[in-house]
């Protein structure tokens, strides 16, 4: 049982700060951990290999920076990771990442399953776990929040919202969870420490066989600004004699509003 668990790193949305005046995002020296659905992911794929024993390891495309993110993964318990790390690589929309993806699932070889959450919290795309499956000719399972392997198939429960749903499709396949389905562990110092002498494999384009002006070439999407929403105060001020006139007042400036 060879799982492989893909996994972005993400600017910790904490650490962000917004500029004042341009409104922009401030993101230089903000630190950069696994984004929170995909660890869920990890823990997922660790808690089957205690299940049904195997290898589980992980894949990230990024910078210099993924790499730091990615010793939490081997800190929690992959056994390895892999990671396409390429300046020309940079900007890609979720098609042209998946085809990337693609080809260093190829270089991987063989596998069992591939996990990803059901979206990463910087982009909220939901679309690389699909578009990697289609690619790989794989079927996939999405919103999953309870699965079980046995016989070389996957019984996964589905979160439909207002109702669940119990679907079993054979191996290979792709499975993208959803938050419910556990909570990461935190590794211990022990593991921390051994995740620095686990096996990391570093890929550019070239590696893999891919041209990056291509692959730039498959992005159809272009982001042109971000920019955090301009929230400005009315600064309406209440007075009043008494607690009860002021929350007449206060009731009648609302309604003004359209609030209520």
């Amino acid at each position: 049982m060879r799982q492989v668990v893909l996994l972005k790193a993400i600017p910790d949305v904490n650490e962000i700060k917004i500029d004042q005046r341009s409104r922009k995002p401030v993101t230089a020296g903000v630190k950069k951990k696994i984004s929170e659905l995909d660890k869920r992911a990890l823990e997922a794929a660790i808690q089957t290999k205690s299940a049904v024993g195997g290898e589980v390891v992980v894949l990230s495309m990024g910078d210099d920076m993924t790499k730091t993110a990615l010793l939490a993964a081997l800190a929690m318990g992959a056994d390895g990771a892999y990671m396409v790390i390429d300046p020309e690589l940079t900007g890609l929309d979720t098609n042209a990442t998946s085809k990337v993806l693609e080809a260093a699932m190829k270089e991987i070889g063989e596998y069992d399953l591939i996990l990803a959450g059901e979206m990463t919290l910087d982009s909220l795309s939901s679309q690389i776990g699909p578009r990697l499956a289609e690619l790989l000719g794989l079927p996939q399972v999405t919103y999953v929040k309870e699965f079980s392997v046995t016989d070389g198939k996957v019984t996964a429960v589905r979160d439909l919202e207002d109702a669940d749903a119990v679907v079993e499709v054979a191996l290979p396949a792709v499975l993208s969870v959803t938050r419910e389905i556990n909570e990461p562990r935190i590794p211990n110092l022990m593991n921390i420490m051994k995740a620095k002498r686990k096996p990391q494999t570093v890929w550019d384009a070239a590696g893999l066989g891919l041209d990056a002006e291509a692959v730039k070439a498959m992005s159809y999407v272009t982001i042109t600004d971000v920019t955090a929403p301009l929230v400005e105060r009315k600064q309406i001020k209440i007075e009043a004699n008494t607690v009860e006139e002021a929350a007449v007042k206060l009731a009648e400036a609302l309604a003004r509003e359209g609030v209520i």
